[in-house]
């Protein structure tokens, strides 16, 4: 059995940066690293071409009527930058107090490795077990997935599985664990707003032409009401409303305002006028400008009205919200409310459908559900109380992770999705970290999971 920690660290050592052209060496080399350790575990693996970053493909086969877990991870990183701010090189491990400190560690090397570790644990004590196990270990996490549809659709077969586990999510603590229920979905947009052909001097044609500046500001004012909802015509028509036990479970996340406040750095929370900030993350869609400029930057002042003016909005969907539809609405809306004196192009970006999962025995569990699914539900649940000793919460999460929506639409398999990090493990920040208590926790909770699943 491989020491998981030192796993972790080899393959940090790996600036696997999947939107930098020159990380490649990087990205092959911890895919390379991945692919060593799953065929020293018996593994058949195999590196699947895509157009952008391979997906790493490892199968232990079985019979027909055993039990079939995909097992998903991703081996690319965010870039590191700023490197100032790190307290140790990114890419050079670094254990301090309990934490393993680097780029990787928290999203998504480690947590995909707690699964690995888990999985080696258990064949070599249960070489023969009724179980069939594939990872799907993709290289294009980082920045969409954008070969991830295509390779489904390819490899579908090979893929008819029972569920998805995965750990790419939060819990709020080492000690209390969440499975997270929900992701939101996300679209993305830029928009640029056009005036005079050219800059003008701000003295000579000023009060003659409307800057577009003045007009981005307005049109993006236009997209929130003063209570704080997206003020976007029928952008809120398929939204599913949220069932009372997950209302019950977000009480038992045990968490104060004034906590989140403090980690954050705000004076109050801007969240709509009838839900919680921890409601709001998890049960509202969302709406956010990510960037926005236009004219004179530098030092000092410079006196022009800008000739463009940009912004690059985002927003986060939640079940029944559809990206195709909402990204429909709001280039409508954009249209409709720009002012005629500006000239409006917009660019959309990459979307994602959000994702719904219910537990075993809740009022919107289908009640088609798979039963290994259901099995595998109710021993996550158990092997985390048992390991953590604290049963787990069932928690939507604020982020999303689009791939989840494509195995389900392509797969038809849900997915279990065990956090294996919290907020202060600074993922795609300055000093990732892993905690390594909460790691091999994981380790052995995982590792009962699959005991349950094999009958033993």
């Amino acid at each position: 059995m491989f020491d998981p920690v030192e796993a972790v660290k080899e393959l940090v050592r790996f600036p696997s940066v999947s939107t930098d052209s020159s990380s490649h060496e990087g990205m092959e080399g911890a895919r390379r690293s991945l692919g060593t350790l799953l065929t020293g575990m018996g593994f058949e693996v195999e590196v699947v071409e895509t157009p952008l970053h391979p997906v790493l493909l490892a199968s232990r086969g079985g019979e027909p009527d055993w039990p079939h877990v995909i097992i998903y991870g991703h081996y690319d990183v965010q870039p590191a930058d700023p490197l100032e701010l790190w307290d140790s090189p990114a890419f050079e491990p670094e254990v301090r107090e309990g934490f393993l400190f680097g780029r990787g560690t928290a999203d998504n090397k480690g947590p995909l490795m707690v699964h690995i570790a888990a999985v080696a644990r258990f064949l070599e004590k249960h070489p023969d077990a009724p179980l069939r196990i594939t990872f799907l270990i993709e290289g294009e996490e980082e920045i969409g997935s954008p070969s991830f549809g295509g390779f489904l659709e390819r490899y579908k077969d090979r893929l008819a599985g029972d569920f998805v586990l995965l750990s790419d999510t939060q819990s709020p603590s080492p000690e209390q664990i969440t499975i997270t229920t929900g992701l939101r979905g996300i679209i993305c947009l830029d928009v640029e707003l056009t005036g005079p052909k050219m800059d003008l001097h701000s003295g000579v044609h000023g009060g003659v032409v409307l800057n577009p500046i003045h007009a981005l500001c307005g049109l993006c004012n236009s997209l929130y009401t003063p209570e704080g909802h997206i003020n976007v015509p029928g952008f809120y028509d398929d939204v599913l409303p949220v069932y009372e036990w997950e209302r019950e479970e977000l009480q038992r996340l045990g968490l104060e305002e004034s906590d989140y406040s403090d980690f954050l750095g705000v004076s109050r929370f801007h969240a709509p006028e009838d839900a919680s900030p921890f409601a709001a993350i998890r049960f509202h869609p969302s709406l956010d400008f990510n960037g926005i400029w236009g004219g004179y930057q530098g030092e000092g002042s410079k006196t022009v009205i800008p000739s463009k003016a940009f912004v690059k909005i985002s927003c986060r969907l939640v079940p029944d919200q559809k990206p195709i539809a909402i990204q429909k609405l709001f280039i409508e809306t954009l249209q409709k409310r720009c002012p005629p004196q500006v000239s409006l192009n917009i660019i959309p970006g990459h979307s994602g459908a959000p994702y719904l999962v219910a537990p075993p025995d809740k009022p919107n569990t289908p009640k088609d559900q798979s039963p290994i699914l259901a099995k595998a539900f109710k021993a996550a649940d158990q092997a985390i109380e048992e390991v953590y000793g604290k049963r787990p919460l069932y928690l939507r999460e604020g982020g999303s992770i689009p791939i989840i929506a494509d195995l389900k639409k392509v797969l038809g398999l849900d997915s279990i999705m065990l956090g294996m990090c919290t907020q202060e493990s600074n993922i795609h920040a300055p000093n990732e970290n892993l905690h390594l208590g909460m790691f091999q926790n994981g380790i052995n909770a995982s590792e009962k999971i699959l005991n349950t699943l094999a009958g033993l």
